[in-house]
C-alpha cells in the first residue's frame, strides 16, 4: 500500500497552518469543544460528588421516616439483620429566651438525636460562632442544645446562654456548622435546635396532635442494607402501612439535585447553541477552505497524484486538525469549568472528585465528528478536480455535498448534542429548532431573490441600489447560503439575548426581591380582625389571606381510595396525608387556568392544582370527597390551575371557590412583607402567643443568591457561544469574497468607481443582513417559546419588538462583517483584479 499520502498530508497542513487557511476551522471546532467540556467536566464532578455524599446526606444507608414512631416490625427486622440504627425526630416549634433577656421568640427546626448518630458522616461544630469547626462523633449532652449560629443572631443570644424548648431549659454549648442528614439546599428554613433525645419528653412539646417526623436509620453490611430494604419496599405495600416511606440511595434526599437542575439546562442549553453554530461555521469555512485549494488539487493531479493519494492527504491533514483543535477545546473546556465551581461555590461542596475520562473522549469525539461530518465533504471534492483546470477555470468547481453524506454526518452530530443534553426535549427543540429553521430560512431567502428580481425590472431607485439587487439576484444559490448562515448565527445571537432579559427575568419573578417573607399559620377566626388590624398598623398593605382547612382525601367519583389505589410512590404519599383545603370566590392573582372555568360562587365545585391532576389522574369533572374533621364535604372538579411552587406565596392544591364553607373548623393564613420595624415578630407573637410566625428571609436570600449563581455561570458559558455567532457571521460573509472581487473586477473595468462599488458592497450587506435578522427573529421567538413553556416551564410572553430590533441589529452585524472580511476586495489594484478576473 502506498503511503505517500501520509507526507504530503502532512506538508499541506503545515502549509495550510502557516498561510492561516486553517485559522477560523481549529477556532471554530475549539469554541464548539470547549462549551460543552466546561459543561460535562462540571456535570461529571457535580454527579460523582453527589454518589459520593448521598450516604452523608442520608445519614445512614436507608432511612425508614415517618409521621408516626416507627413501625416495631421495621426495628426488629433490622436488629435481626444485625444493622446498626438510631432515630431522630424533628418537628417545628417556638423557641425563646428567659424574660429576664426579653423574652424573645424565634421559630426553630427542633431535632432530638440518639448517641450514634449520624450513621453516616459526621457532625461539625463549633465552639463560638465563626470559630474554628470541629468533626464529633457526640451529640449534645442531656440539658443542652446545639443551634445554628442564625438562631443566636436572631435571639441575641451567646454560647453558654439559656434557650427554652417548652418547659424545659437548655445551654447552649455549640453552634452547629454542617449537618450531614439535613439535606442540601434551602429546605429547613427554620434554625436548627438540637438536643439529645433523653431530654425530648421533658420539654412537653410531643402530644398527640403533634405533627412529627419520625427518621429511623439503619447502616451495615452491603448485603444486609439490601435485604432490609427488599423486605421494607415489601412492608409498605401491605394494606394498612400508612405514612411510611424508605429513602435509599437513589430515592433520597434530591434538594441538591433538584436545585442545580435549572442550572444544567441552562448551562447545556448554551453550550448547544455553540455546538450548532460552529458546525454551520466549521461548513462554511472548509467549502472556502476547499474552493481556495481547486488550483492546487488541479496540480497535483498535473504532477501525477492519484485521487486516492490527495483524498487521503486531505484527510489525514483534517484529522490532525480536528484532534488539535478538540485537544485544545478539551484544555480550554476544564479551565472554563473551574470558573463553574468558583461561581456555583454556594450550590456545590468543596472538594469534588476529580472528573473522570468520559469528557475528555465525548469532546475529542464531538471535535473529530464536527470536522469530518461539515467540514471534510466538500475537501474530499478536491481529489475529483481534473488536471484539466490547470487551463481552464471554469471546470472542476465545487458541487454540493450529496444528501448522503450530509445526512449520516447532520445525523451523527444530533445524536451527540442530544446525549451531552441529557435532557431529550431540550435536545430536541434546541436541535430541532435550529434544523427546522434552517429549512424555513433557505425557503424564504429563496422566495425573497425571486422578488427582488421581479422587483428591480421595473424598479426606479438610486444607481448603486439597482446593482446592489442585482448582484443578489444574480447568483440566488450564494445569496439563499448567505441569508441562510447568517440568520443561523443571529437565532443563536437574539435566543441568548431572549434567554437573558426575558426568560431569566422570568425566574427571578418566580421569587422577586419583594416576594412575602412572612407567613402566619393558626390564626383563628376571632384572631382576624385584630391581626389585620396590627398588620394595617405597622404599614403592611398588601398581603395574601387564605381561610385553612385541613381535609383527607376518602373518595373519588364514590370509590373509596388509599395508598394500594395507586403506584405511584408520590401518589399514595398524598392520599397518606392531609391537604390544607382553602376557598375564595376570587382566583388567585399568581395563578394560571390551564382546564375548565373558574366561576365565583359556583356551588358543588373544585379547583385543583396541575400537578395534583397528573398524579392521581383526576380530570374536569370528577368527584373528590375530603374527610375534613369527620364532616364529609363532596364536589366536582371545574377547573385545574397552575401554580409556581417556588413563588412564595400563597398556594393550596385545592381550592373551592366560594366565600364561605359551611359547618368545617378553619383558621386562617397570612402572607406578607414584614415591615422594617425592630422586634415586629416577637410583639406579633405576645399579641397573638397561638401564632406560628415562619421567617422565610433567609429562605429568600437564599434563593437570589442561587438565581445570581447561577444566571453568573450561564453568561459565563454565553462569551462561547457569543463568538461562535460572531464566527458564523463572519464565515456567511467571507464565504463568497473570490466571487464578489471577480465581480467587482469587471465593474471597475466597465468604469465603475470605488466609492459606487462601496455603495454597492454597502447595500447589499445591509438588505442580507435585514432580511436575515428578521427571519432570525422569528425563529427565536417560536424556539424561545418552545423553550420557555417546555423545559423551564416559564409563563412567556413573547416581546413584540424583537422581529424590529433583529432586523436592524442583524443589518449593522453584517455590515461590521463584512466591512472586516471583505475590505480587502475593494483595496486590491485594478491590474490584479483583473488578472484574477480573467483567471
Amino acid at each position: 500500500m502506498d503511503w505517500s499520502f501520509l507526507r504530503l498530508g502532512w506538508r499541506t497542513l503545515w502549509r495550510d497552518a502557516r498561510a492561516g487557511s486553517l485559522r477560523l476551522l481549529v477556532v471554530a471546532v475549539t469554541l464548539a469543544v470547549a462549551a460543552l467540556c466546561a459543561v460535562g467536566f462540571f456535570s461529571d464532578r457535580l454527579q460523582r460528588g453527589l454518589q459520593r455524599d448521598a450516604l452523608q446526606l442520608l445519614g445512614g444507608d436507608a432511612v425508614v421516616v415517618s409521621d408516626n414512631p416507627t413501625p416495631t416490625a421495621f426495628i426488629e427486622r433490622a436488629r435481626a439483620l444485625g444493622l446498626r440504627s438510631v432515630t431522630s425526630i424533628s418537628f417545628a416549634t417556638m423557641a425563646r429566651t428567659e424574660d429576664a433577656q426579653g423574652g424573645a421568640t424565634k421559630l426553630v427546626a427542633l431535632k432530638s438525636v440518639e448517641p450514634g448518630y449520624p450513621l453516616r458522616g459526621s457532625l461539625r461544630v463549633q465552639a463560638q460562632p465563626g470559630g474554628p469547626e470541629q468533626s464529633t462523633r457526640e451529640t449534645p449532652a442531656r440539658g443542652t442544645v446545639w443551634v445554628d449560629a442564625a438562631l443566636l443572631e436572631a435571639l441575641g443570644l451567646r454560647i453558654g446562654d439559656a434557650l427554652l424548648l417548652g418547659d424545659a431549659r437548655f445551654r447552649i454549648t455549640h453552634t452547629i456548622a454542617f449537618e450531614p442528614d439535613r439535606g442540601a439546599g434551602f429546605i429547613n428554613f427554620a434554625p436548627r435546635a438540637m438536643i439529645a433525645a433523653a431530654d425530648l419528653a421533658a420539654t412537653g412539646l410531643v402530644q398527640p396532635a403533634s405533627r412529627l417526623t419520625y427518621r429511623f436509620a439503619v447502616a451495615g453490611s452491603p448485603a444486609a442494607v439490601r435485604s432490609f430494604v427488599r423486605w421494607a419496599e415489601a412492608e409498605l405495600k401491605q394494606p394498612g402501612v400508612r405514612g411510611v416511606r424508605l429513602e435509599t440511595l437513589e430515592t433520597g434526599r434530591p434538594e441538591m439535585r433538584q436545585t442545580l437542575e435549572r442550572a444544567d439546562k441552562f448551562l447545556n442549553l448554551v453550550a448547544l447553541l455553540a455546538a450548532l453554530l460552529s458546525a454551520v461555521a466549521v461548513a462554511l469555512a472548509a467549502r472556502s477552505f476547499a474552493a481556495a485549494h481547486l488550483d492546487t488539487a488541479a496540480l497535483l493531479r498535473v504532477l501525477g497524484q492519484s485521487q486516492r493519494s490527495i483524498a487521503g492527504a486531505y484527510g489525514m491533514e483534517f484529522a490532525l486538525l480536528g484532534l488539535f483543535a478538540s485537544g485544545l477545546g478539551v484544555a480550554l473546556g476544564y479551565a472554563v469549568h473551574l470558573g463553574f465551581v468558583q461561581l456555583l461555590a454556594g450550590l456545590v461542596e468543596a472538594g469534588l472528585p476529580a472528573p473522570s475520562g468520559r469528557p475528555v473522549a465525548f469532546g475529542l469525539g464531538v471535535g473529530l465528528t464536527l470536522l469530518l461530518a461539515f467540514g471534510l465533504p466538500p475537501v474530499l471534492q478536491l481529489a475529483q478536480v481534473p488536471p484539466l483546470r490547470v487551463l481552464r477555470r471554469d471546470v472542476g468547481g465545487l458541487r454540493p455535498a450529496s444528501l448522503g453524506v450530509l445526512g449520516v454526518g447532520t445525523l451523527g452530530f444530533a445524536a451527540l448534542l442530544l446525549a451531552v443534553g441529557r435532557d431529550l426535549k431540550l435536545g430536541l427543540i434546541a436541535v430541532g429548532g435550529f434544523a427546522a429553521a434552517v429549512l424555513l430560512f433557505a425557503a424564504l431567502a429563496w422566495g425573497a431573490v425571486r422578488l427582488l428580481r421581479a422587483w428591480v425590472r421595473r424598479a426606479t431607485a438610486p444607481r448603486w441600489w439597482i446593482l446592489a439587487v442585482r448582484q443578489l439576484a444574480a447568483r440566488p444559490a450564494y445569496t439563499v447560503v448567505q441569508i441562510s448562515s447568517l440568520a443561523v448565527g443571529l437565532l443563536a445571537l437574539v435566543l441568548l439575548v431572549l434567554l437573558r432579559t426575558d426568560l431569566i427575568s422570568s425566574w427571578r419573578q418566580a421569587t422577586p426581591p419583594d416576594a412575602p417573607n412572612r407567613f402566619v399559620i393558626n390564626i383563628l377566626p376571632e384572631q382576624a380582625q385584630a391581626f389585620r388590624a396590627r398588620l394595617h398598623a405597622a404599614g403592611v398593605r398588601q398581603y395574601d389571606w387564605y381561610p385553612m382547612v385541613r381535609g383527607r382525601l376518602v373518595a373519588i367519583n364514590g370509590q373509596p381510595v388509599g395508598s394500594d389505589s395507586f403506584t405511584e410512590d408520590r401518589a399514595k404519599q398524598l392520599v397518606e396525608r392531609e391537604f390544607n383545603l382553602s376557598y375564595t370566590s376570587t382566583m388567585p392573582e399568581h395563578n394560571a387556568l390551564v382546564a375548565g372555568r373558574w366561576v365565583a360562587h359556583e356551588p358543588d365545585a373544585l379547583s385543583i392544582e396541575e400537578g395534583l391532576a397528573k398524579t392521581l389522574g383526576l380530570r374536569l369533572g370528577d368527584r373528590l370527597r375530603f374527610d375534613i374533621a369527620g364532616v364529609q364535604s363532596e364536589a366536582r372538579i371545574t377547573s385545574v390551575r397552575k401554580v409556581d411552587w417556588s413563588s412564595m406565596r400563597a398556594n393550596f392544591f385545592v381550592l373551592y371557590p366560594l366565600d364561605r364553607l359551611d359547618g368545617v373548623a378553619v383558621t386562617y393564613l397570612a402572607a406578607f412583607r414584614a415591615p422594617a420595624l425592630p422586634g415586629f415578630d416577637n410583639a406579633l407573637v405576645r399579641e397573638f402567643p397561638n401564632l406560628t410566625v415562619v421567617d422565610l428571609s433567609q429562605t429568600l436570600s437564599q434563593v437570589q443568591r442561587v438565581l445570581d449563581q447561577v444566571i453568573a455561570a450561564v453568561e459565563f458559558l454565553f462569551v462561547f457561544t457569543l463568538a461562535a455567532g460572531l464566527m458564523v457571521l463572519f464565515a456567511a460573509v467571507s464565504a463568497t469574497r473570490e466571487e464578489r472581487a471577480r465581480e467587482f473586477a469587471i465593474l471597475r473595468a466597465l468604469g465603475a468607481s470605488a466609492r459606487l462599488l462601496r455603495a454597492v458592497q454597502r447595500a447589499e450587506l445591509l438588505t442580507v443582513g435585514l432580511l436575515a435578522g428578521l427571519l432570525a427573529s422569528v425563529a427565536a421567538l417560536a424556539v424561545g417559546w418552545a423553550l420557555a413553556h417546555y423545559v423551564f416551564d416559564f409563563a412567556w410572553t413573547a416581546p413584540l419588538w424583537v422581529p424590529l430590533a433583529g432586523a436592524l441589529a442583524g443589518a449593522l452585524l453584517a455590515l461590521a462583517a463584512g466591512w472586516w472580511g471583505l475590505r480587502e476586495v475593494l483595496r486590491r489594484p485594478v491590474m490584479e483584479t483583473l488578472r484574477r478576473a480573467a483567471e
